[in-house]
């Protein structure tokens, strides 16, 4: 993908991250490319387990026990004052190191996928993120509440002088969320990073929170990388998208051809399985065949081969497909197109 020659601010290469078990290795992600560019928004969409979660703590540098970086880059783009730019390699940097710390939160944020475990339940929501604040910014304790305050309001959440001083569990899921939202922009990041933002949330909060996503983007001028299965989010809030499978990218594109000219027989299956509201009463919901295989006995070839309706015997199941343009800016990684 590119955007008219705009350099992006954000470009994953190649990345590896996996996981040894005893059981044997879990290829979580394997071999992911795409770019983020500013002020816009990439949707990274799939089934559970396709590592789009560990996609996005590959780029924080904040991937689970176990598991570790095994190759690719990760490039962020980042001024330097007076007009200067420099592009720096994440995967370079050292996990617990310095240059690292001051880049999560402060330049790349991440909204984690369930706030009710992220939050901690020991302390106010006021204090979590005016921590926040002086790990980054050179603010007294005074200062960094009221900006707390002042971030709270911008989000949305009524009477933010007294909320502040409540707990995560005093909150609706809703206002949760809101916080969880407030924490990741305490210090104006570029990149905002939103973990399947909406999950657990009824349809009208759901909607209230893509909202606030949006014009927090307009205000700010973010990047935001969102990560869902719900490919209704993906319509109505992407500007590019990107197709994980099994840890891989079988297709990528800006959000209008990948909705209306997909090539990959996966987003077509992901895309057919979408209630339409002009379907037939009683009609039965396309379903998509089979299940994802268990991470110790992924399939030779590709790995979509066992669940797909366009299968050659011969050829998927025997050479992994390598990724290719088809169109003006879709990459497709499918035999078809060969």
């Amino acid at each position: 993908m590119n955007n008219l020659g705009i350099d992006p601010i954000l470009a994953v290469q190649d990345l590896k991250t996996y996981f040894y078990q005893d059981e044997g290795i879990v290829r979580a992600v394997d071999g992911a490319s795409f770019a983020v560019y500013p002020g816009k928004t990439l949707g990274i969409v799939g089934e559970s387990g396709c590592g789009k979660s560990v996609t996005a703590r590959s780029i924080l540098r904040i991937v689970d026990r176990g598991g570790r970086i095994e190759g690719g880059a990760i490039w962020l783009r980042r001024g330097q004052g007076n007009g200067l730019e420099e592009e720096i390699d994440l995967t370079k940097l050292a996990e617990h190191g310095r240059e690292i710390r001051a880049i999560r939160g402060a330049e790349i944020a991440l909204i984690f996928q369930e706030p009710m475990t992220s939050l901690s339940a020991y302390h106010t929501v006021g204090n979590q993120i005016i921590e926040a604040i002086r790990l980054h910014k050179p603010l007294n304790h005074r200062e960094a509440r009221e900006q707390a305050i002042e971030l709270l309001r911008k989000v949305g959440i009524p009477r933010p002088e007294r909320r502040i001083d409540e707990y995560s569990f005093q909150l609706s899921g809703g206002l949760r969320q809101r916080v969880m939202i407030a924490l990741a922009l305490a210090c104006d990041p570029k990149v905002l990073i939103a973990d399947e933002p909406t999950t657990a949330l009824d349809v009208t909060t759901q909607a209230q929170i893509l909202d606030l996503l949006r014009q927090l983007q307009a205000e700010q001028g973010l990047s935001i990388i969102l990560i869902t299965h719900d490919m209704g989010v993906i319509a109505e809030m992407a500007d590019d998208v990107v197709v994980m499978y099994l840890g891989r990218v079988v297709e990528q594109g800006p959000v209008d051809a990948i909705f209306h000219t997909s090539k990959h027989p996966y987003t077509r299956a992901l895309l057919r399985s979408i209630p339409s509201i002009l379907a037939k009463p009683r009609t039965k919901l396309a379903t998509i065949a089979g299940s994802i295989p268990h991470p110790y006995d992924r399939p030779v070839g590709c790995p979509f081969h066992p669940r797909c309706g366009d299968f050659m015997a011969g050829k998927c199941d025997q050479q992994e497909p390598t990724v290719r343009t088809v169109g003006d800016q879709q990459r497709v990684s499918c035999f078809l197109y060969e």
